[in-house]
């Protein structure tokens, strides 16, 4: 049986035993509404209100700025199109980091065509936001401001924290919005250290369930995007999933407690696919920003000459190594991502950009496996190619 390595774990990871047993009481015997008054509803609320209280400690927040979504997107969507709304007494402008996810990036359009003005921030010389740039486009008419931590394509890490210090000296009813998908679990992100007023996060990013995520909200509001029950405080109708919101909190408690390991399991496995680029004539490691504010070792970047990168990941496939051209979200529409553009890589280089993701549960043998396939689906392409 060939062996099956899994390195996509930036499009998604698998399910902790650990999470899963969280879960696992409100997936069955346990099922009351959390509106509902009578004990069933009553205990579903207290359960909701300790995942609530669990999201909140990890990011340093109060529990009553943990909105629960069904994702990210829907977090992203939130964060933006919610915040702007709730903001556009004072102006109309929006600006957008360069190398945004769909889910922000398409948040943003969609203000556009309600009449907003919406502008890209420009990148440095070092591939990281232009500060300056940024700091000549704020004004009090600017709304909010969208920059993601650290890039889903490439792992770049992005400077929050100073770009948050220029909000607030320049745009004073402006509010920071921060898609986190890719950091939690792999640095710091509570609010107050960066210095945002929104975060959005997945639980499935981190071996948490599918379909639930958070909108983490300080001294911010939303307008809601979905209206009916009053749910969340007003900010999010809809009845609770209170088994994804326990698994969500018990994935972040794992996340945390076991970040230092995890972050040593990735940078091992990183390490033993960079060293076998020798054998791979023509390839390279993508590292924008890696001089301005690090890479995350969980994604590797990598551009393959002999080939497009699709076509070398499904002769991977072949030998049970699973990874991706470029992110999940992306690759599906077809077309070049806006993030590679933004790099400067014309459509013919992007489309040779294939990523490998780490998790805590990936193994150095493993990478090591994935490296050897590599070199070998490389060599028969340039083969096939002579």
């Amino acid at each position: 049986m060939t062996q099956v390595v899994y390195l996509d774990h930036a499009a998604t990871t698998p399910l902790d035993p650990r999470v899963r047993a969280a879960m696992e009481p409100w997936l069955g015997e346990r099922f009351g509404n959390p509106s509902s008054r009578h004990p069933f509803g009553v205990a579903a609320a207290e359960a909701l209100d300790g995942a609530r209280a669990g999201v909140a400690r990890a990011f340093a927040v109060r529990a009553a700025d943990v909105v629960f979504t069904s994702g990210a997107t829907e977090a992203n969507n939130l964060g933006v199109i919610g915040q702007a709304r709730a903001g556009r007494k004072h102006g109309r402008r929006v600006l957008v980091g360069a190398t945004e996810h769909p889910s922000v990036r398409e948040a943003a359009e969609a203000l556009e065509r309600e009449g907003f003005a919406v502008e890209t921030l420009a990148l440095d010389a070092d591939s990281s936001v232009d500060l300056e740039d940024l700091a000549r486009r704020l004004a009090p008419d600017v709304v909010l401001v969208a920059q993601m931590l650290v890039s889903n394509e490439f792992g770049t890490v992005y400077p929050l924290r100073e770009l948050a210090r220029v909000v607030r000296a320049r745009a004073p009813h402006a509010r920071v919005h921060v898609d986190a998908v890719q950091a939690v679990g792999k640095i710091e992100c509570a609010l107050a250290e960066l210095g945002c007023d929104s975060l959005a996060l997945s639980a499935h990013k981190l071996h948490g369930p599918q379909g639930v995520g958070a909108l983490v909200l300080v001294n911010s509001t939303v307008e809601a995007l979905l209206v009916g029950g009053g749910q969340e405080r007003g900010r999010r109708s809809g009845t609770e999933n209170v088994a994804g919101a326990l698994g969500l909190a018990a994935a972040l408690r794992f996340a945390e407690l076991e970040r230092a390991a995890s972050l040593a399991a990735a940078k091992a496995a990183r390490a033993a696919i960079v060293a076998r680029l020798s054998e791979m004539p023509g390839s390279r490691v993508l590292e924008p920003g890696r001089r301005a504010r690090g890479i995350v070792d969980a994604i590797l970047a990598l551009v393959v000459r002999v080939a497009p990168a699709e076509v070398v990941m499904h002769h991977l496939e072949r030998r049970g190594v699973y990874v991706s051209a470029g992110a999940a979200c992306q690759s599906k529409k077809g077309a070049q991502s806006p993030s590679l553009a933004a790099l400067g890589l014309g459509e013919d280089e992007a489309r040779h950009v294939l990523r490998f993701s780490f998790a805590r549960t990936t193994t150095v043998a493993e990478a090591e496996f994935a490296a050897q396939a590599l070199v070998e689906v490389q060599r028969e392409l340039a083969a096939v190619n002579a």
